[in-house]
């Protein structure tokens, strides 16, 4: 008896509906298998999931702490979408963001005497070109090379967590800190003022929407944006339509470095205020969710970052409430990542057996 053989063919062209249809069944799929553990839990799926949109977003303190969670996840969830976008395939978003974060402690911790209003975009460029730098590294290895950009570009990560220790075991360790790794705390002048007085929501969410337009119109509305898509697409065709593949990809690493490093600059200049080994929770990996349910288009980051920020942030208030721990949050996101991809998978092709 002869073995099925599955594959893959590619659709013509995949009307409106089905492109939202998958990953709508995506996000459903998503919920049933979250409602399959918190079962195995013993909590009712309907009480939890409603804990967690209350969390999120049951009041104006909820509402701000999602904005707030979501400000990095819009920069990284950038970052990987332009650079998913050309096939350049960027993991390092978490050392870019230290990058960055690096950078805005150096210039913001009274290094720069300027006023606010040339210190905070002085510094965000400082912070745009550190991360944009990191990137090239790889971006070259690949270009020139053939060194895979998956490889390096993690491997940054590791080693930028272990320079980001060094500095604050050295020349950038706080000696008010008491001891611990920390950083000096940035001048007033290098701050990002709150939206909301007293609450946490800073202006680095308006910058990362503003961002978000930025890039849209980049990828739409430009000669880049066109090249960036043709080299994804097909880069042998962009070739040999005069495109220059290598020059685009640098001028793409360069955007999505700096774009990742922003995410750094804001959780420094607008809400930690000083550098630590966890400034970061996963932000840079969390960023590669985003952008798959963004389905890499910015605008879209814009409400993935939302929903992904909504789940930790609500699941961190259910768990408070709810004997289900919190850790529901990364099951969610990581198989919302991998129902993602098959969405966009079944979107683009047929499965034939054969």
């Amino acid at each position: 008896m002869d073995a099925l053989i599955m594959r893959l063919e590619p659709k013509p062209a995949p009307s409106l509906a089905a492109t939202l249809a998958y990953p709508a069944g995506a996000i459903l799929a998503t919920m049933a298998i979250a409602a399959i553990l918190v079962l195995a839990a013993g909590a009712s799926p309907l009480s939890v999931f409603a804990l967690v949109a209350k969390g999120a977003a049951g009041s104006q303190f909820a509402l701000l702490e999602t904005l707030t969670r979501a400000t990095p996840l819009i920069f990284t969830g950038l970052a990987v979408a332009v650079a998913f976008r050309a096939k350049l395939w960027n993991i390092g978003a978490e050392a870019q963001l230290y990058a960055g974060a690096i950078v805005t402690v150096v210039l913001g911790t009274g290094a720069l005497p300027l006023p606010a209003i040339v210190l905070i975009p002085l510094i965000m460029l400082a912070a745009m070109t550190a991360g944009a730098l990191l990137l090239l590294g790889p971006a070259f290895l690949k270009t020139r090379l053939g060194v895979d950009e998956v490889v390096t570009t993690l491997l940054l990560n590791f080693i930028m967590l272990l320079v980001v220790s060094m500095l604050l075991e050295g020349v950038l360790k706080d000696p008010m800190g008491l001891g611990w790794p920390q950083s000096e705390r940035v001048i007033a002048e290098a701050k990002l003022p709150r939206i909301v007085k007293g609450k946490r929501l800073h202006y680095g969410f308006v910058i990362a929407v503003i961002a978000a337009l930025w890039v849209w119109v980049i990828m739409k509305k430009t000669a880049l944006g066109y090249e960036m898509r043709a080299v994804g697409h097909n880069p042998a065709a962009a070739r040999f339509a005069g495109i220059p593949v290598n020059t685009v990809l640098m001028k793409t690493a360069l955007l999505s470095g700096g774009l990742a490093a922003l995410a750094g600059f804001s959780e420094v200049s607008g809400l930690k205020g000083n550098l630590t080994l966890d400034l970061s929770p996963g932000f840079g990996y969390t960023g590669i969710v985003v952008a798959m349910l963004a389905m890499l288009n910015p605008l879209g980051v814009i409400a993935a970052a939302i929903f992904v920020a909504g789940i930790f942030v609500g699941a961190d208030a259910m768990s408070r409430t709810a004997d289900v721990p919190s850790y529901i949050a990364n099951v969610m996101t990581a198989t919302a990542l991998l129902t993602m991809v098959t969405a966009i998978m079944l979107t683009r092709y047929r499965i034939r057996w054969r």
